[in-house]
């Protein structure tokens, strides 16, 4: 996904001029790749790289941190070993180790072959998986590389497993038999493959005057009148997404891939890229597969791949990237998932509102927005984006995804502007964005989003949006924009709430700032032995009673802590929780200019 590689046919000359100028390279001289999978079933990759041009004196080369599409850093050395280095002659060169992502060798002559054996057992968006079913390769967490050649082409030959059946897909340019190539390391790294024994679906679709191939790659279990039918659902979703901008971006080398699978071995993920995404799940297309991921993951070929936060350019492959746009990037992006498969009939008008219900919740009762903006929940992502720490940590108050709180707002932002004058809508907006920065790849910043809404809805409407929402936490008039296409906001409270998440009889988590578990002191790990006098056990559930009780009673428990029992008293109260359903499903009248109004939303005729 995080590619500076930005019109690569136009600029081609330009790249090589300042390739020319690095210090330690000349960028007309390929570093080249191979590697091969004898020990799959041990999960083992043999590679193999030769840097050519090296400079004299030291030369170092390195396993990335970080990988395209997340966040955090993800420290990929931990699974590089048998490392050896010869020159030009064949002969060894002696390595060390300045720090644990870097090897170096002292002198060279011209020539640094490196060799290394890589262990990878998990299939997903983010590392890679090698068994005798597929070798799933994200880039970054499968080849090395020098800083000194970020601008060299790169050639690289997957020795696959004939005896497998193994076939390569990427959207790595295609060279010839399992040989391909890319322009630059950003190129490279940002270029997932599969190769397994898949199939392959496609489908041609005409933009802006030539012909782009969307392929459907997927290693599964399934039959092929299922992935027929799915297919279906994808070629639907494809054409839909490309009305909202009006034309696909310009894919290099005139396709895009989609790179699936849905095998048991694999873990739930989905990654964009500049031509392709990973899909992971271990979902067979009978259960359904990952169609929402397949509309996500998509959306992002324009927003986050080619309208692109500043921050992220260049993508750092030795420190953790941090950006303050992901609410749009990536929260705008999930707003339309779900939109587009409605729009696509994938899902029906009822499943999609009644889906709103889980992110509007999560965002709306959670006490992050206490604490945090939707800028400042995205400059969390390398602590939550799929990293990992040992000690406890509060971000069950104080952090809310700016997946699902970029989606809310993407969705007050749409049906606010369906309200004001001039047949105003979210899409044209992304046009706008897309004209503006995208289509060009020019990268934005959160001043240019806003500039920009103020240029297409108004100055008024856009500062009060960025001013109170963006800028700040507060919450749209939901019930006022929802009733606008004829779908209900409730907060009935009729159930009594706790505040804090109760499993096997122990607190789970932070109790949730501000509510009655949290105003009595309780916390987490906390072990509830018994509820009004009545000893919790296998029988006698914390849930059982609770669900028993009014929403103004009192609650006495007993709880032990650190092997000491004491007794609190909770003072319940009702269950905040929000409904959102349409309104002819609640008894409320749908009129005309609702139905006109919700039908225009989600693209009914």
């Amino acid at each position: 996904m995080r590619s500076s590689y930005t019109l690569f046919l136009s600029l081609c000359s330009l790249l090589l001029f300042i390739g020319c100028q690095q210090e330690n390279t000349s960028s007309d001289t390929p570093v080249v790749y191979s590697i091969s999978f004898e020990n799959a079933v041990h999960h083992e990759a043999e590679i193999n790289v030769s840097f050519a041009d090296v400079k004299p004196g030291k030369f170092a080369f390195r396993m990335s941190r970080t990988s395209p599409g997340r966040y955090a850093l993800h420290e990929f050395a931990k699974n590089v070993y048998n490392v050896k280095a010869t020159n030009g002659k064949g002969e060894a060169l002696e390595i060390t180790r300045p720090d644990p992502y870097q090897w170096v060798v002292d002198s060279n002559d011209g020539t640094v072959n490196v060799s290394y054996t890589l262990f990878a057992n998990r299939g997903g968006g983010t590392y890679a998986q090698i068994d005798e079913t597929h070798a799933h390769l994200n880039i970054p967490a499968t080849f090395m590389f020098a800083s000194s050649h970020d601008d060299n082409p790169v050639e690289v030959t997957f020795n696959t497993r004939q005896d497998l059946g193994w076939k390569v897909a990427t959207q790595l340019k295609k060279e010839g038999g399992n040989k391909y190539s890319a322009p630059n390391l950003q190129y490279f790294m940002d270029s997932p493959t599969e190769i397994s024994n898949h199939q392959i679906r496609a489908f041609d679709v005409a933009s802006n005057g030539k012909n782009y191939t969307i392929n459907f790659v997927l290693h599964h279990n399934g039959t092929d009148a299922e992935l027929d039918e799915y297919f279906e659902d994808v070629k639907a979703i494809v054409l839909q997404q490309k009305e909202v901008f009006g034309e696909l971006p310009d894919f290099d080398f005139g396709e895009y891939f989609f790179l699936g699978c849905y095998i048991p071995n694999a873990s739930g993920d989905g990654m964009e890229h500049r031509n392709s995404t990973i899909l992971t799940t271990t979902r067979s297309l009978a259960d359904g597969g990952a169609i929402g991921t397949v509309s996500h993951e998509f959306f992002h070929a324009w927003n986050v791949e080619r309208i692109r936060p500043k921050s992220l350019e260049p993508f750092d492959f030795e420190a953790a990237n941090m950006s303050g746009e992901l609410w749009f990037a990536e929260g705008f992006t999930s707003y339309y998932t779900g939109l587009i498969l409605c729009r696509a009939e994938v899902r029906t008008v009822e499943q999609y509102i009644n889906g709103l219900n889980g992110a509007f919740n999560y965002v709306w009762n959670s006490p992050g927005t206490q604490f945090f903006n939707p800028i400042e929940m995205s400059y969390q992502a390398p602590f939550v984006d799929a990293a990992r720490s040992v000690d406890p940590v509060n971000r069950g108050n104080t952090f809310i995804s700016y997946y699902s709180y970029g989606s809310v707002l993407g969705l007050a932002l749409d049906l606010a502007l369906r309200n004001e004058e001039g047949n105003l809508n979210l899409d044209d907006y992304m046009k706008l964005v897309w004209q503006k920065y995208g289509k060009e790849e020019i990268p934005y910043t959160i001043d240019n989003l806003h500039k920009a809404l103020n240029e297409y809805s108004g100055k008024e409407f856009g500062d009060t949006f960025f001013t109170n929402y963006i800028y700040d936490s507060q919450m749209p008039n939901y019930q006022r924009l929802f009733a606008s296409v004829g779908v209900s906001l409730t907060q009935e409270g009729k159930s009594p709430y706790f505040g804090a998440r109760v499993s096997n009889n122990r607190i789970s988590g932070e109790p949730t700032i501000g509510g009655p578990a949290y105003k009595a002191g309780l916390d987490s790990g906390d072990v509830l032995v018994s509820v009004n006098g009545k000893k919790l056990n296998e029988k006698t559930s914390f849930h059982t009673i609770l669900n028993s009780l009014k929403t103004d009673d009192d609650m006495t428990l007993v709880i032990n802590r650190y092997g000491n029992e004491k007794t609190v008293t909770v003072s319940l109260t009702k269950d905040p929780r929000y409904t959102i359903q349409p309104y002819e499903k609640v008894g409320l009248e749908l009129t005309k200019d609702m139905l006109d109004k919700r039908n225009a939303w989600l693209n009914k005729k």
